[in-house]
Protein backbone atom coordinates (compact mmCIF):
# COMPACT_ATOMS: atom_id res chain seq x y z
CA UNK A 1 0.00 0.00 0.00
CA UNK A 2 1.56 3.34 -1.01
CA UNK A 3 1.44 6.31 1.37
CA UNK A 4 1.54 9.79 -0.07
CA UNK A 5 3.32 12.60 1.79
CA UNK A 6 1.97 16.10 1.51
CA UNK A 7 3.92 19.30 2.25
CA UNK A 8 1.91 22.24 3.48
CA UNK A 9 3.02 25.82 2.89
CA UNK A 10 2.09 28.72 5.18
CA UNK A 11 -0.55 31.16 4.30
CA UNK A 12 0.97 34.03 2.26
CA UNK A 13 -0.69 36.69 4.40
CA UNK A 14 0.73 35.29 7.63
CA UNK A 15 4.28 35.23 6.21
CA UNK A 16 4.06 38.84 5.10
CA UNK A 17 2.82 39.99 8.53
CA UNK A 18 5.63 38.22 10.32
CA UNK A 19 8.22 39.85 8.01
CA UNK A 20 6.78 43.30 8.52
CA UNK A 21 6.83 42.92 12.32
CA UNK A 22 10.44 41.81 12.21
CA UNK A 23 11.44 44.83 10.08
CA UNK A 24 9.69 47.28 12.41
CA UNK A 25 11.39 45.77 15.47
CA UNK A 26 14.79 46.02 13.82
CA UNK A 27 14.22 49.67 12.90
CA UNK A 28 13.20 50.54 16.48
CA UNK A 29 16.26 48.76 17.85
CA UNK A 30 18.54 50.67 15.47
CA UNK A 31 16.93 54.00 16.37
CA UNK A 32 17.29 53.32 20.12
CA UNK A 33 20.91 52.39 19.70
CA UNK A 34 21.75 55.60 17.78
CA UNK A 35 20.11 57.77 20.44
CA UNK A 36 21.70 56.15 23.46
CA UNK A 37 25.17 56.05 21.90
CA UNK A 38 25.30 59.74 20.98
CA UNK A 39 28.74 61.21 21.86
CA UNK A 40 28.73 62.88 25.26
CA UNK A 41 25.15 61.84 25.96
CA UNK A 42 23.64 59.68 28.67
CA UNK A 43 23.46 56.15 27.26
CA UNK A 44 20.62 55.21 29.57
CA UNK A 45 18.39 58.21 28.98
CA UNK A 46 19.60 59.54 25.64
CA UNK A 47 20.16 62.98 27.21
CA UNK A 48 21.86 65.65 25.13
CA UNK A 49 25.59 66.21 25.79
CA UNK A 50 26.47 68.82 28.40
CA UNK A 51 28.02 72.11 27.21
CA UNK A 52 31.79 71.98 27.01
CA UNK A 53 32.24 75.34 28.76
CA UNK A 54 32.06 75.49 32.55
CA UNK A 55 30.64 78.27 34.74
CA UNK A 56 31.96 81.79 34.27
CA UNK A 57 35.56 82.06 35.35
CA UNK A 58 36.20 78.32 34.96
CA UNK A 59 38.41 76.68 32.30
CA UNK A 60 36.55 76.24 29.07
CA UNK A 61 34.24 79.21 29.68
CA UNK A 62 34.27 82.75 28.32
CA UNK A 63 33.28 85.71 30.42
CA UNK A 64 34.87 88.60 28.57
CA UNK A 65 38.29 90.25 28.71
CA UNK A 66 40.28 89.76 31.90
CA UNK A 67 43.11 91.84 33.41
CA UNK A 68 45.51 88.94 32.93
CA UNK A 69 44.97 89.22 29.17
CA UNK A 70 46.93 92.48 29.36
CA UNK A 71 49.48 91.51 32.02
CA UNK A 72 47.53 93.24 34.79
CA UNK A 73 46.28 91.84 38.10
CA UNK A 74 43.01 93.77 38.34
CA UNK A 75 41.25 96.76 36.86
CA UNK A 76 38.18 98.94 37.33
CA UNK A 77 36.99 97.83 33.90
CA UNK A 78 38.13 96.81 30.45
CA UNK A 79 40.37 99.66 29.20
CA UNK A 80 38.84 99.15 25.76
CA UNK A 81 35.67 100.68 27.23
CA UNK A 82 37.52 103.65 28.74
CA UNK A 83 37.12 105.77 25.65
CA UNK A 84 35.76 108.86 27.35
CA UNK A 85 37.94 111.81 28.33
CA UNK A 86 37.17 113.63 31.55
CA UNK A 87 38.50 116.98 32.71
CA UNK A 88 38.00 119.15 35.78
CA UNK A 89 39.21 122.55 36.86
CA UNK A 90 41.77 123.02 39.60
CA UNK A 91 39.05 124.81 41.57
CA UNK A 92 36.80 121.77 41.18
CA UNK A 93 39.12 118.96 42.30
CA UNK A 94 42.29 120.59 43.62
CA UNK A 95 42.93 119.34 47.15
CA UNK A 96 40.07 116.83 47.04
CA UNK A 97 40.68 113.07 47.37
CA UNK A 98 38.86 111.34 44.52
CA UNK A 99 38.03 107.66 45.18
CA UNK A 100 37.27 104.89 42.68
CA UNK A 101 36.27 101.51 44.11
CA UNK A 102 37.95 98.32 42.91
CA UNK A 103 37.18 94.77 44.07
CA UNK A 104 39.90 92.11 44.22
CA UNK A 105 38.86 88.48 43.79
CA UNK A 106 42.15 86.98 44.89
CA UNK A 107 45.22 87.93 46.93
CA UNK A 108 47.85 89.93 45.04
CA UNK A 109 50.99 91.92 45.62
CA UNK A 110 50.01 95.46 44.64
CA UNK A 111 52.99 97.34 43.21
CA UNK A 112 51.61 99.82 40.64
CA UNK A 113 48.51 101.82 39.85
CA UNK A 114 47.87 102.23 36.14
CA UNK A 115 46.05 105.38 35.05
CA UNK A 116 44.91 106.47 31.62
CA UNK A 117 46.33 109.95 31.03
CA UNK A 118 44.50 111.30 28.00
CA UNK A 119 45.94 114.79 27.61
CA UNK A 120 48.57 117.04 29.17
CA UNK A 121 48.87 120.76 29.76
CA UNK A 122 52.46 121.79 28.93
CA UNK A 123 51.98 125.05 30.82
CA UNK A 124 50.50 123.52 33.96
CA UNK A 125 52.05 124.13 37.35
CA UNK A 126 51.52 120.92 39.32
CA UNK A 127 52.68 119.89 42.78
CA UNK A 128 51.59 117.54 45.56
CA UNK A 129 49.81 115.13 43.21
CA UNK A 130 49.47 111.51 44.35
CA UNK A 131 47.84 108.17 43.72
CA UNK A 132 47.14 105.76 46.57
CA UNK A 133 45.08 102.82 47.82
CA UNK A 134 42.66 102.77 50.75
CA UNK A 135 41.08 99.57 52.06
CA UNK A 136 37.45 99.08 53.07
CA UNK A 137 38.12 100.56 56.53
CA UNK A 138 39.47 103.78 55.02
CA UNK A 139 43.09 103.00 55.92
CA UNK A 140 45.81 104.05 53.48
CA UNK A 141 47.63 100.89 52.35
CA UNK A 142 49.99 102.35 49.78
CA UNK A 143 50.80 105.57 47.93
CA UNK A 144 53.04 106.91 45.19
CA UNK A 145 55.60 109.64 45.43
CA UNK A 146 54.55 112.98 43.91
CA UNK A 147 53.43 112.12 40.35
CA UNK A 148 53.34 115.74 39.14
CA UNK A 149 56.26 115.26 36.68
CA UNK A 150 54.60 112.18 35.13
CA UNK A 151 51.37 114.13 34.58
CA UNK A 152 53.32 116.47 32.30
CA UNK A 153 54.52 113.80 29.83
CA UNK A 154 53.17 111.05 27.58
CA UNK A 155 49.35 111.10 27.52
CA UNK A 156 48.98 107.31 27.58
CA UNK A 157 47.98 104.58 30.03
CA UNK A 158 51.00 104.08 32.27
CA UNK A 159 51.98 102.66 35.67
CA UNK A 160 52.68 104.76 38.75
CA UNK A 161 54.73 102.83 41.31
CA UNK A 162 53.76 102.67 44.96
CA UNK A 163 56.64 103.67 47.23
CA UNK A 164 56.19 100.30 48.95
CA UNK A 165 54.24 97.36 47.44
CA UNK A 166 51.80 95.63 49.78
CA UNK A 167 49.94 92.33 49.98
CA UNK A 168 46.27 92.92 49.20
CA UNK A 169 43.83 90.25 50.35
CA UNK A 170 40.58 89.73 48.41
CA UNK A 171 38.10 92.48 49.15
CA UNK A 172 37.13 96.08 48.43
CA UNK A 173 39.69 98.85 47.91
CA UNK A 174 39.60 102.45 46.74
CA UNK A 175 42.10 103.98 44.33
CA UNK A 176 42.70 107.56 45.46
CA UNK A 177 43.74 110.48 43.26
CA UNK A 178 44.87 113.82 44.63
CA UNK A 179 45.64 116.74 42.30
CA UNK A 180 47.05 120.14 43.23
CA UNK A 181 48.28 123.10 41.23
CA UNK A 182 47.02 125.06 38.25
CA UNK A 183 46.14 123.70 34.83
CA UNK A 184 43.91 124.37 31.85
CA UNK A 185 40.71 122.42 32.37
CA UNK A 186 40.40 120.87 28.94
CA UNK A 187 44.10 120.10 28.48
CA UNK A 188 44.87 117.96 31.53
CA UNK A 189 42.47 115.08 30.92
CA UNK A 190 42.08 111.49 32.09
CA UNK A 191 40.59 108.38 30.49
CA UNK A 192 37.32 107.28 32.04
CA UNK A 193 34.31 105.08 31.46
CA UNK A 194 32.10 108.06 30.78
CA UNK A 195 30.02 107.18 33.84
CA UNK A 196 29.57 109.85 36.47
CA UNK A 197 26.31 110.08 38.36
CA UNK A 198 25.06 106.66 37.17
CA UNK A 199 28.12 104.75 38.41
CA UNK A 200 26.76 104.84 41.97
CA UNK A 201 23.34 103.41 41.10
CA UNK A 202 21.98 101.44 44.06
CA UNK A 203 24.83 102.48 46.40
CA UNK A 204 25.14 104.80 49.38
CA UNK A 205 28.10 105.88 51.55
CA UNK A 206 30.35 104.28 52.70
CA UNK A 207 30.06 101.97 49.69
CA UNK A 208 29.99 104.42 46.78
CA UNK A 209 31.84 103.25 43.72
CA UNK A 210 32.93 106.78 42.82
CA UNK A 211 33.17 109.73 45.18
CA UNK A 212 35.33 112.43 46.75
CA UNK A 213 36.27 113.07 50.36
CA UNK A 214 37.94 115.98 52.14
CA UNK A 215 39.21 119.28 50.75
CA UNK A 216 42.44 121.25 51.06
CA UNK A 217 44.71 118.18 51.10
CA UNK A 218 48.36 118.37 49.97
CA UNK A 219 49.07 114.69 50.69
CA UNK A 220 46.99 111.55 51.07
CA UNK A 221 45.94 111.27 54.73
CA UNK A 222 46.66 108.01 56.60
CA UNK A 223 42.92 107.36 56.84
CA UNK A 224 39.64 108.68 55.48
CA UNK A 225 36.07 108.38 56.73
CA UNK A 226 34.22 106.58 53.94
CA UNK A 227 30.90 107.55 55.51
CA UNK A 228 31.71 111.08 54.33
CA UNK A 229 31.83 110.10 50.66
CA UNK A 230 30.36 112.88 48.53
CA UNK A 231 29.03 113.01 44.97
CA UNK A 232 28.75 116.79 44.71
CA UNK A 233 31.84 117.07 42.47
CA UNK A 234 31.06 113.81 40.68
CA UNK A 235 27.69 115.17 39.63
CA UNK A 236 29.32 118.12 37.86
CA UNK A 237 30.83 115.79 35.24
CA UNK A 238 33.98 114.43 36.89
CA UNK A 239 33.56 111.01 35.25
CA UNK A 240 34.92 107.82 36.80
CA UNK A 241 38.58 107.29 35.90
CA UNK A 242 40.02 104.03 34.57
CA UNK A 243 42.61 102.30 36.76
CA UNK A 244 44.59 99.07 36.49
CA UNK A 245 46.71 97.16 38.99
CA UNK A 246 50.05 95.44 38.58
Amino acid sequence: MRTRSRTRTGHPGRSTARGLATAVAAALLLLTGCTSAAPGGDRASGAAPAPSGGPAGQPGSYDGPRPQDQNLLAWTGDPNDAGHVTAQSAAGVGGRVTLVRIVLRQEITWSNIWMGLAGIDPNASLSHCYLGVYDATGTLRGATADISPQLMTEPIAKPFALTKPFTAAPGTYYVALLLNGNWTTNLLTLKSTGAGISVNAGLTPPNLRYSTVLTGQTSLPPSVNLAEQSTATINTGWASQWYGVS
